[in-house]
C-alpha cells in the first residue's frame, strides 16, 4: 500500500465517521421535529440548558441537530462544524439529570481504569464516543470526499475554515 492508498483509506475513514456521527444527530433532530410539544416539554422539564429559556433552547438545539450534521455530510466547513457539534455534545452531556443533580449512583467504573473513573450511563458512553469521533474529524478535516476539498481544489479562499 502506497501513500496514496493510505490517503484514500484516511479519506474513506473520515467520510464514514462524518456519515455515522451526522446520522446520530440528524435522527435526534428529526425526532424532535416530529413531536414539537414533546420536545418543548423535554426542554422545560428534563433538560437543563444553561442561560436559555426552554423554548429558545429547543429551537436552537433542534436547529443545530439538523443544520450541523447536514454540513458534516456535505463536508462543508467541516472542521468548524465538527467543533460546533462537539460543543453541542458537551452541552447535551451537561444536561443529563445524573450529572445535574449530583446523583452519581448510576456510575459504574471501567475495570481497566485503575482510578475508578466511570460513566453515569450507557447514554453517556455514547456521547463520549461521538465526541471522540468529532475530535478526529476536527483534527483531520473532511478528507477528499467533501465539498471542502472540492472548493479548495478550485482555489476558493475560505481555506482558513477548512485547513
Amino acid at each position: 500500500m502506497g501513500e496514496s492508498s493510505g490517503n484514500r483509506f484516511q479519506s474513506l475513514a473520515l467520510l464514514l465517521l462524518r456519515l455515522y456521527v451526522a446520522s446520530v444527530f440528524l435522527k435526534s433532530g428529526a425526532q424532535k421535529l416530529s413531536n414539537w410539544e414533546s420536545t418543548l416539554f423535554l426542554f422545560e422539564y428534563e433538560y437543563n440548558v444553561p442561560l436559555l429559556p426552554p423554548n429558545i433552547a429547543a429551537i436552537l438545539g433542534t436547529g443545530a441537530e439538523i443544520v450541523l450534521p447536514t454540513l458534516l455530510v456535505l463536508g462543508l466547513f467541516t472542521r468548524l462544524t465538527a467543533l460546533g457539534l462537539f460543543v453541542f455534545n458537551v452541552v447535551a452531556v451537561m444536561s443529563y439529570a445524573a450529572l445535574r443533580t449530583g446523583d452519581w449512583s448510576l456510575i459504574t467504573a471501567f475495570d481497566f481504569l485503575p482510578t475508578g473513573i466511570g460513566f453515569p450511563s450507557k447514554g453517556f458512553e455514547d456521547h463520549v464516543v461521538w465526541g471522540l469521533m468529532l475530535l478526529a474529524i476536527f483534527a483531520f478535516g473532511a478528507g477528499r470526499a467533501s465539498l471542502d476539498n472540492w472548493l479548495q481544489s478550485r482555489g476558493e479562499s475560505y481555506a482558513l475554515l477548512i485547513k
